[in-house]
């Protein structure tokens, strides 16, 4: 089980507690009405899906029900870091460390 710390509460808490709802500092267009049906598509659906450190929205929904920010390393899952919404995107080196998935017993070295 994951423990995320939430921003608001300042405690870590079960992931039970929470809802992740997307990747975090998507920019709206200004003229949304205007754009086209592929620039539309791009914005609305089209992700990106690194392996590494990602930047996520999430809810606390059993807990103070308020939207933050965090940053997760999608191999490792590990929360790097939790942080306000509304805050900055933290500068944050790709090769920040991280846990290291356990070696596999039998597995060749």
């Amino acid at each position: 089980m994951l423990l995320i710390r939430c921003p608001y509460c300042e405690e870590d808490r079960s992931e039970l507690e929470f809802r992740s709802v997307g990747e975090a500092h998507i920019v709206r267009p200004d003229n949304i009405a205007e754009i086209s049906d592929e620039a539309f598509a791009e914005y609305f659906f089209l992700r990106d899906n690194p392996k590494g450190l990602i930047y996520e929205r999430w809810r606390h929904i059993h807990g103070c029900g308020r939207f933050f920010n965090a940053v997760r390393h999608t191999v490792s899952d590990k929360f790097v870091m939790t942080y306000k919404a509304g805050e900055p995107k933290p500068d944050l080196p790709a090769a920040t460390p991280v846990a290291q998935p356990l070696a596999q017993e039998g597995a060749a070295k």
